[in-house]
């Protein structure tokens, strides 16, 4: 689907406008980064993986794209609220150039626009300069200071997750080409995406409302302790949020904490979370929800996308662990809980089947 670019751009204008004699402010970040233009520049367009780049994304749909032009939904955490906001990007890959102006933006935003700009260094390197632009509702002096400070830590940790990730990525390669450390990209990539499923004879409404109060797992779920939830309407995509600080039992007994985020969308059946504090031996950790329907009943099925931590695998398994290892002991670990979460939703909606 073509994006409505006029569109677009005039709604963004009437935003803008509507905002009167609001001042526009202006920032720019920047970091050096040793990996190369290309590799970081295909980290800022490639918006499926932002939630494992960036710390702040937490989900991120396209709603429409064509050719060099995209119309983003986007949710993330900004001074430890979530918001979401509809968002039209223009890529340049030549130029290694990201163009963005929110189309609908959140309160207290009245319009925000920027650029990221990849450049190469001669040594090798590059170096990125993000721009912001933006106006407060109403040139409200308070929300012009939130606004500032959210921009502030939000495009920080932003630079700094990608220098993280770019160099990350060409530490991979080079430890390929090299052969070297055991915890290197020779035994594989250091993300990777996995999913299990259960068919369930039940309605997809059941199923879903076993996985959406995930305030009630305690009771049905044996290896969740604890779990304190959060909820809130989203700020748009008719879905809503939910903020969990959940303690995991594991087989021998001990507790892990865990922090995410998670959105869930109802209408779809679809409910797509980020851990914001994970283990250890990961980076980054988002995941997938889905029911649909399958045969007499639906089928549900749990995704998971983990990026390892190289450092952290070695601090929790050991100097010789490989990745492969590591793989292996995420993939048991976060599939044997997801498996039992969908077989108690599955007997959950069943029961409720049969009764009907």
């Amino acid at each position: 689907m073509v994006p409505n670019t006029a569109t677009a751009t005039a709604t963004a204008t009437a935003v803008a406008e509507a905002a009167g004699t609001a001042r526009t402010h202006v920032t720019e970040h920047t970091v050096v980064v040793d990996a190369p233009a290309d590799t970081v520049y295909g980290l800022v367009a490639d918006v499926s993986a932002w939630p494992q780049v960036f710390g702040p994304t937490i989900h991120v749909e396209v709603l429409e794209e064509h050719a060099d032009e995209q119309l983003l939904r986007i949710w993330a955490t900004a001074n430890d609220q979530v918001r979401s906001w509809t968002s039209h990007r223009i890529l340049d890959s030549r130029a290694r150039t990201v163009s963005f102006r929110q189309v609908a933006s959140a309160h207290p935003v009245a319009s925000m626009g920027g650029k990221w700009l990849v450049e190469p260094n001669d040594d090798g390197g590059s170096r990125v300069v993000l721009l912001h632009d933006y106006t407060a509702v109403d040139d409200d002096p308070a929300a012009v200071e939130l606004i500032e400070r959210a921009v502030d830590r939000n495009s920080r940790a932003e630079l700094t997750a990608l220098k993280n990730a770019a160099e990350q990525s060409g530490a991979e390669r080079s430890g390929a080409e090299q052969s070297g450390g055991r915890t290197g990209a020779e035994d594989g990539a250091l993300r990777f995406t996995f999913s299990d499923s259960v068919d369930i004879e039940g309605s997809a409404e059941d199923v879903f409302a076993f996985l959406d109060r995930a305030d009630l797992w305690p009771e049905r779920l044996p290896h969740v302790a604890r779990i304190g939830l959060e909820e809130s309407p989203s700020d748009g995509g008719g879905s809503t949020v939910q903020r969990m600080d959940m303690d995991t039992r594991s087989p021998d007994g001990s507790l892990h904490n865990t922090m995410s985020v998670r959105v869930c969308f109802p209408d779809r059946s679809v409910i797509v979370y980020k851990q914001l504090r994970v283990p250890v031996v990961m980076s980054g950790h988002t995941g997938r929800w889905e029911i649909e329907p399958h045969g007499k009943g639906v089928r549900a099925t749990s995704w998971h996308t983990v990026t390892l931590d190289p450092e952290g695998v070695r601090q929790l398994l050991g100097p010789q662990a490989t990745l492969a290892e590591a793989r292996a002991k995420v993939r048991q670990a976060l599939g044997t809980n997801s498996t039992t979460t969908l077989r108690h939703a599955k007997r959950f909606a069943e029961n409720l089947h049969d009764r009907s």
